[in-house]
């Protein structure tokens, strides 16, 4: 029996098909293969990609598994989805998309988020809803309403991205508790939909999907889809949940005090608490991790830095040209720690909410023409991502969460040795690193969803780590990082 995970992401699709009985993956494939999927920019600070464009990308990616003949398509018993978050897509009655989707780091909707914290009151909105609206996807919807009526006037449904490439697999529209909540359209001192927020963007109660449980059948795969895919028509989606808290379960991380981070485009520390923990800046934010349920709270604390891979990758275009990652992490590591004083502020993504929602752009400070060559900037840029997720990891701690060792997928930025030894000397906790992804992880979802396996326990028990990094260099770091963060907060006044 297989399982099938799909990861919907910024840079590209990827899908893993996974042996149910051994949890061992048995092929991923991705699309595009050689290239990353762009970002619809059409003006400074917005950020689009187009849904129909991730479902063409979805078929690409699992035709391309199915014809390595390493397993039967047909043998595939159940669907698992995982995606980026807080992203809004729309469509009409006949299921057409009537947009491009806003994705996660648009920054469009910070002005109407803000407006509506303050007018709702920013205590009880944070007692409620554990998040300032900020530019998530309830205030995206009404950024929509405002601006495009004539479209708005149109739309049937609206979900986020895993909800939409469920719909195209099986024509259901469905949500769960945990989507809602990243879209801050939860209530989780009332337990129901977050109607007054609503509310007072005048969005129509019935443009919400039906809410289901996580880890349930959200749909079965119709006949026509089945028939171009290769698989079994009937075969349920049987979860879905965004990128961190599926990369959180991927990690085996669903109980309170354990921890996860990714790096990939953004760079993210995702912990999970019993208690309905908010900062009073809404600089990180929490939802509802997969495993919430009302009797049992478990959330997702998160924090967000937009500018970290894909500072990376702009580097590496810009400055690298034909070089290779391995090559560039090789000119890296030929610098001193510090760069040589060549300093770099990685916020060049859209609004940071870190930050308070500022935008403010990616910065090189301190450049010497006749010392700083492509390595210290190399070395420079995976430095200042790792001082950012210091910064953040620094707000975490003062609210409560102070992890003593932290989990991270072998992939991305963690590919880099020298990446992820910056991240350990920087934050001063070790990092257990594990050979999983989002789209495995999203498939064994899907097994448990499906009832294969009995709970998520089961699901992960032989994930293991495979390399385990302490810290070695605190003392040194923490010069360059005081150095780095003087620079930040000038920057900030």
């Amino acid at each position: 029996m297989l399982l099938l995970g799909i990861d919907v992401g910024t840079s590209s699709i990827k899908v893993s098909i996974v042996d149910a009985a051994s949890r061992q993956t048995v092929i991923s494939a991705k699309f595009p293969e050689d290239r990353e999927t762009d970002i619809i920019v059409p003006q400074s600070g917005w950020a689009e990609q187009s849904p129909d464009m991730w479902w063409d990308h979805v078929i690409q990616a699992i035709l391309h598994a199915n014809r390595s003949r390493r397993y039967n398509p047909l043998d595939i018993a159940a669907i698992g989805i995982a995606y980026q978050m807080h992203g809004l897509t729309l469509v009409d009655k006949q299921q057409k998309t009537l947009r491009n989707a806003i994705i996660w780091c648009d920054s469009r909707a910070v002005e109407i988020g803000d407006q509506a914290f303050h007018a709702m009151g920013e205590q009880k909105t944070l007692r409620r809803l554990l998040n300032s609206p900020g530019n998530f996807t309830a205030s995206k919807l009404a950024w929509v309403k405002q601006y495009e009526p004539d479209l708005y006037a149109q739309v049937y449904k609206f979900m986020l991205p895993g909800d939409f490439i469920a719909m195209k697999l099986t024509g259901e529209i469905t949500s769960s508790i945990s989507a809602l909540s990243e879209g801050i359209l939860w209530d989780f001192k009332e337990k129901e939909v977050a109607y007054p927020l609503l509310d007072y963007y005048g969005i129509n109660r019935e443009l919400l999907p039906d809410i289901k449980p996580l880890f349930s059948v959200h749909g079965q795969l119709n006949q026509e889809v089945a028939n171009h895919l290769g698989l079994p028509a009937g075969i349920p989606v049987a979860y879905k949940a965004g990128d961190q808290p599926n990369n959180a379960l991927s990690l085996n991380v669903l109980k309170p005090g354990e921890i996860a981070a990714t790096a990939g485009t953004s760079g993210v520390i995702y912990g999970v608490s019993d208690q309905l923990v908010y900062d009073e800046k809404s600089r990180i934010n929490t939802f509802a991790h997969v495993n919430y349920t009302a009797d049992m709270p478990r959330l997702g604390v998160l924090l967000c830095i937009n500018g970290t891979g894909i500072l990376y990758r702009w580097a590496k275009e810009q400055i690298g040209g034909n070089l290779t990652y391995e090559v560039i992490n090789a000119l890296a590591e030929q610098v001193p720690a510090g760069s040589e004083g060549l300093r770099i502020l990685p916020f060049g993504n859209g609004a940071e909410r870190v930050l308070e929602n500022k935008v403010l752009g990616a910065q090189i400070h301190k450049l010497d023409l006749n010392c700083h060559t492509k390595g210290h900037l190399f070395r420079a840029c995976q430095e200042g991502i790792a001082f950012s997720f210091r910064y953040g990891l620094d707000i975490m701690r003062q609210n409560g969460m102070c992890p003593k060792v932290i989990r991270a997928g072998k992939a991305n930025l963690f590919l880099s040795e020298l990446f992820t030894q910056l991240f350990v000397d920087v934050t001063g906790v070790p990092v257990e690193l594990y050979d999983h992804d989002g789209s495995v992880g999203a498939a064994l979802g899907a097994g448990i969803g499906a009832g294969i396996f009995a709970n998520a326990e089961e699901a992960f028990q032989a994930t293991k780590p495979i390399k385990t990094i302490h810290p070695t260099s605190v003392q040194s770091y923490d010069a360059h990082y005081q150095e780095w963060l003087a620079i930040l907060k000038k920057e900030l006044n």
